[in-house]
């Protein structure tokens, strides 16, 4: 059967659909193109990758997310399950969402079905650790221990460490360290060369395949990119949960 991606984080605005961009793009990448499905119903962010062909799910009524929407998630996965499933949530629907995997033994029910769940979470250095640090306590605290967790440490708003120690040792991580599959930690980019171009990139939603085959950029543009794609894959490759 399928491996089911379900990027999940509390806090808005820390990178999930970026992060459910690359596992999308290592799949195609590898020639195995997985179902993408995007939750949000406020910020699309996943859907405006046009190269992912990203289903949106319609899950409001009356401007409110009602939950036996997500029923569609569900019987898209029944419908194709062979094919493996990435899946971005957005913060506003993250609490819904959660209710429904968990109140329905959803991901149990997957799981008997013989396919692989992995949940993977962001956490940020800056204003937002706190927050992330706890979203992902939670997940880890809720979920089924039959899931795969894959944390990733986004450090665009700085490293993801207090005052003594990086995260891995920090007491959330040693708590959960047995439960967590992988640790994927995106690379720390020079301003104004190698962030610069990356963020380029995700301002026009453009994946690393169609950003370094633009001939509108800049043969070092491309260069460096080149270098972020490999990078970021060779860590996805690493944690071998694709």
């Amino acid at each position: 059967m399928s491996k089911i991606h379900f990027v999940l984080q509390g806090k808005g605005g820390v990178g999930k659909s970026l992060i459910a961009s690359l596992i999308a793009q290592y799949y195609i990448e590898h020639d195995n193109t997985p179902m993408c499905i995007d939750t949000d119903p406020v910020n699309q962010s996943f859907a405006a990758y046009e190269a992912l062909n990203v289903h949106q799910l319609d899950i409001l009524v009356n401007n409110d997310v009602d939950q036996s929407k997500f029923d569609q998630l569900i019987e898209l996965i029944y419908t194709y399950p062979e094919q493996n499933v990435v899946i971005d949530n957005g913060a506003s629907c993250f609490v819904p969402l959660s209710n429904y995997l968990l109140n329905n033994e959803t991901i149990e029910m997957l799981i008997e079905q013989e396919h692989e769940v992995i949940i993977h979470t962001v956490v940020t250095g800056g204003q937002s650790m706190s927050d992330t640090l706890h979203g992902l306590d939670t997940l880890i605290n809720n979920y089924p221990d039959q899931c795969a967790f894959v944390v990733w440490e986004n450090p665009y708003w700085g490293a993801v460490k207090n005052d003594k120690n990086a995260f891995e040792q920090m007491p959330i991580y040693l708590k959960h360290k047995q439960k967590i599959t992988a640790l994927i930690t995106l690379p720390e980019m020079q301003k104004d060369t190698f962030q610069r171009d990356f963020i380029n990139m995700l301002s026009t939603k453009q994946t690393f395949a169609e950003a370094v085959s633009n001939p509108n950029l800049s043969v070092m543009n491309r260069q460096r990119l080149t270098m972020l794609r490999r990078k970021i894959f060779t860590a996805i490759e690493a944690t071998h949960c694709l």
